[in-house]
């Protein structure tokens, strides 16, 4: 088992019955595999894209798809230190788990409705996990969905799924209802051990962010009387 190579077959996928057997499979030798073996540059790509668009300070992320904590790691390299995340595969989630980098971890399909810890998130992070059999281009409105006005939501990604076109036209959609807009683009290394290319994509969500709960004006006392006085 430790001689199986599972990234070979990883674009293969395509239900998510597959995907979470696959990662089950694959988490004993993931880290490996994946960091040391091919120098998984997508985690710290995207973290420093969000890191320049958001100050880490005070800010709350929802890593999805997390796997086994790369990504988590990469953020807090970066600053950011408020951190929970969700993966399909309980395996994964463990590895995650180990890293001491999350707040909080939960079991998902990201294909369905999310449901996590916090109602709402001020950045919402995705490496890696758009692909054949993964998430659906569609599912970037689901993430955006978990974000407040004004967040950021981050997507790394290869150029396998970044050529097949749904996410692009998903992007150009998503920009057209006024829902959020592309701040940041850049191509550049996903898996350069395997000689694999792919996308960075920053979205800020549009929309007003909530008024913070202030107290009352205070009403001005009437001319000619004293604060305790009682006015007839």
């Amino acid at each position: 088992m430790a001689d199986r190579h599972f990234l070979e077959t990883a674009y293969d996928l395509e239900t998510t019955e597959q995907v979470r057997a696959h990662y089950e499979a694959w988490s004993t030798t993931y880290d490996t595999e994946i960091e040391e073996e091919n120098n998984y540059a997508q985690p710290a790509r995207c973290a420093t894209a969000l890191a320049s668009t958001l100050t880490p300070d005070g800010v709350r992320v929802l890593d999805v798809g997390c796997g086994s904590g790369l990504s988590g790691l990469a953020l807090r390299e970066v600053g950011f230190t408020a951190i929970d995340g969700c993966d399909l595969s309980p395996a994964m989630l463990e590895l995650a788990g180990e890293t001491g980098v999350y707040d909080h971890l939960f079991e998902a399909d990201m294909n369905q409705l999310l449901e996590p810890p916090h109602s709402t998130y001020d950045a919402v992070t995705a490496v890696g996990v758009f692909s054949f059999g993964h998430l659906k281009a569609t599912v970037l409105r689901g993430l955006l969905a978990v974000l407040r006005p004004g967040g950021a939501l981050v997507i790394g990604l290869n150029d396998h799924f970044w050529d097949e076109g749904s996410i692009p036209a998903e992007l150009n959609s998503i920009e057209a209802d006024g829902t959020a807009e592309v701040v940041f683009r850049e191509h550049g290394d996903h898996l350069p051990g395997a000689g694999i290319e792919g996308w960075v994509v920053v979205l800020s969500k549009l929309g007003t962010p909530p008024e913070p709960d202030l107290p009352p004006p205070v009403q001005p006392l009437s001319s000619g009387h004293a604060a305790n006085q009682t006015v007839p």
